[in-house]
């Protein structure tokens, strides 16, 4: 029956999934649409909410609209560049082999991918993305070797299952935006709540059961649905990109190539940001490391291990290509997020869930709208600061747990992210897949892992 549901939905996503730049667009319209019908907020002003610059007639700053996510699209773009890059170094390179290699069967290689993905988005969000495209990647690679045949879409949402996990764990944005003071007043300013602490969350008994239970039920699940293998003819390993080997610079050419291939200036300045970063997070907390740390991490162990600025330059331009997706629809996504906050229309979803609720219902109905909002406004941070008032509000009202509160709306937005292709991009880069290739397999990962987290939530 798992087989049979991974399958229908694949062949489902292969025929009406479109390009996810092709959803951004949709998403933008569908959102001006509610916004208009459900709002009072007229068409000349969601438009100059989509831009971010026109409010009420008043030119007002771009901090919302179509120029909000340059800076983390940015980021994104460097997290999957400088991901590429220390992946394709030598020694990163024998790492991964060897772990590739492991598997013996198509379960044992899907098995592997998830929970690589899963484990390293639970420790990082940012870590979790790289990590998950590198391993479907690199094993389809191996497998395609060895004469195994796996299903390489499934591969790719088995690399993608991290992000279903990543708002439970350590890089998880609201978890941590409740524990200090100033992030508290500044979400709910007037208001008396308390802090809450990690161990109400993240390392909650409810947190720590739903992220063993995924654990365990995310690569059994996808193992089911592998394609027997006379259905695995079109879209087997052998889609998997060929790997290029490193190109070592030339050794003689003057002074200027003596620079650009020097090992001492590789090694001091990547040895320089290596010291920056231990004595950042040393004041910061490891377990808050943000994704610019995650960046520079990556930054400085390739220009270590590439030995040279012109080695390290050339995988940085070879991955450079991969960033199109991510440049042109960030500023589609932003616009959504400006027309469902100055609208209103965000607000009014979570307030119309919340009024649904009461004590018992309140986490799987704060879950299911948290799912929701995230598919038109795919940034945990953004959401939160719209949606958070509203969910610690009204679960003060009603006297619920507010670490169970914070939880719901976590496992929320992380659920609904097997439905949007937004945080897939770099993923889809590395691995050369479409988002049609892998979201069947993802809406049926999510469709059956949903009760989990309902179950959980009602439970606890």
């Amino acid at each position: 029956m798992i087989r049979r549901l991974g399958d229908t939905l694949s062949k489902f996503a292969a025929r009406w999934v479109p390009d996810p730049f092709a959803i951004a667009l949709a998403l933008t319209l569908i959102t001006f649409a509610l916004a208009w019908g459900l709002t009072d907020t007229g068409p000349g002003d969601l438009l100059g909410a989509w831009g971010g610059r026109l409010v009420a007639g008043q030119l007002t700053s771009a901090e919302l609209g179509f120029w909000r996510l340059l800076g983390f699209a940015m980021q994104m773009c460097l997290i999957l560049v400088t991901g590429y890059a220390l992946a394709s170094t030598r020694a990163a390179r024998a790492g991964i082999r060897w772990l590739a290699d492991r598997p013996r069967t198509p379960g044992q290689a899907v098995t592997l991918t998830a929970l690589g993905a899963m484990l390293s988005a639970y420790v990082n969000w940012g870590l979790g993305l790289i990590v998950g495209a590198l391993l479907a990647r690199d094993v389809a690679r191996s497998a395609r070797a060895r004469g195994i045949k796996v299903h390489y879409p499934l591969l790719g949402a088995a690399g993608y299952a991290g992000l279903m996990v990543w708002h439970g764990g350590l890089s998880g944005t609201a978890p941590f935006k409740v524990t200090q003071k100033k992030d508290l007043l500044e979400l709910l300013p007037g208001l008396d709540v308390p802090v809450i602490p990690l161990s109400a969350t993240v390392l909650s008994p409810l947190n720590l059961t739903v992220a063993g239970l995924l654990l365990v039920l995310v690569p059994w699940l996808l193992t089911r649905m592998h394609p027997v293998p006379a259905d695995t003819r079109e879209m087997t390993a052998e889609q998997a990109p060929e790997d290029k080997e490193p190109v070592a610079p030339p050794g003689d050419g003057g002074p200027a190539a003596a620079l650009e291939s020097s090992r001492l200036l590789a090694w001091v300045l990547g040895g320089l940001a290596l010291v920056y970063l231990v004595r950042y997070l040393a004041v910061l907390g490891w377990a808050q490391a943000d994704v610019n740390a995650i960046n520079l991490l990556f930054l400085a162990l390739g220009l270590i291990l590439h030995g040279s600025a012109r080695a390290y330059g050339d995988a940085i331009g070879e991955a450079a290509a991969g960033c199109a997706g991510i440049i042109l629809q960030f500023p589609f996504y932003a616009g959504i997020m400006g027309l469902m906050q100055l609208s209103g229309l965000m607000d009014r979803f979570a307030r119309a869930f919340a009024k649904l609720a009461d004590a018992t219902t309140f986490g799987p109905l704060t879950f299911l709208s948290a799912s929701l909002v995230n598919l038109f406004v795919p940034s945990g941070g953004g959401q939160w600061g719209v949606q958070g008032p509203v969910v610690m509000q009204s679960a003060q009202a009603l006297g619920v747990d507010l670490g169970k509160a914070v939880l719901a709306f976590a496992y929320g937005d992380g659920w609904s992210n097997m439905l949007q292709p937004f945080w897939a991009l770099p993923l889809l880069a590395i691995t050369g897949l479409r988002a049609r290739d892998l979201v069947g397999y993802t809406a049926a990962m999510m469709l059956l892992c949903g009760p989990v987290y309902v179950i959980c939530l009602a439970a606890f």
